[in-house]
């Protein structure tokens, strides 16, 4: 198999282990991520009470936004370390506070992103608010704020994984090609790989 042939290859085998690591990392983030919110709920009042209004909107800052803000911290840098050491392990590469802001940014996009989708999900005037019947709010599992946050989850995950790979993580999609473990059948070509690109020629 020619060189040429085998870079896309090997190139798409690592995007993909990336993408899978990220996205389990990712469901053990929404755990901590949905635990974090639990537990601030539970200790503040009433998640759709205003904080202050965005005037001059109809809009306000709620408990809600302040709740996700807290479980996307506490999330985000749980995150931050399993990607860190395990999907990129890019640990040996670059210092932690060097990644860690980056990465926090990233989050910070994202988060501001999912607090736009959560008021349109919680809002009660928004085309896309979920509905009070059945969530409402009398068990957990009938939480409109933990549904809206999961939703908010799911659609943010996909852009932050683009992101934290082109730019947080760049020192393993450059030269690091031991980042992500190849199929065992592939090591001579990436070995192959790692010469060529080693070549001053």
């Amino acid at each position: 198999m020619s060189t040429t042939s085998t870079r896309p290859a090997s190139r798409t085998r690592r995007n993909v282990a990336q993408f899978v690591r990220f996205a389990l990392v990712g469901a053990s983030g929404v755990v901590v991520n949905l635990i974090a919110l639990v537990v601030v709920k539970r200790l503040g009042p009433g998640p759709e009470v205003a904080l202050f209004a965005l005037r001059p909107t109809e809009f306000h800052v709620r408990w809600y936004h302040l709740y996700s803000t807290i479980a996307f911290l506490v999330a985000n840098l749980w995150n931050f370390q399993l990607n860190r050491s395990w999907t990129f392990r890019s640990s040996r590469h670059s210092a932690w506070w060097r990644e860690y802001w980056p990465f926090l940014a990233v989050g910070m996009l994202g988060q501001l992103i999912g607090l736009v989708l959560l008021t349109l999900l919680m809002h009660h005037g928004s085309p896309i608010s979920l509905p009070t019947d059945p969530l409402d709010d009398t068990t957990g599992l009938r939480t409109r704020l933990y549904w809206a946050q999961l939703i908010v989850i799911v659609v943010v995950t996909p852009l932050s994984f683009v992101l934290n790979k082109v730019w947080t993580f760049a020192a393993v999609r450059t030269r690091h090609l031991e980042a992500v473990p190849p199929h065992p059948m592939a090591g001579q070509e990436l070995q192959q790989l790692d010469a060529d690109e080693s070549d001053p020629a």
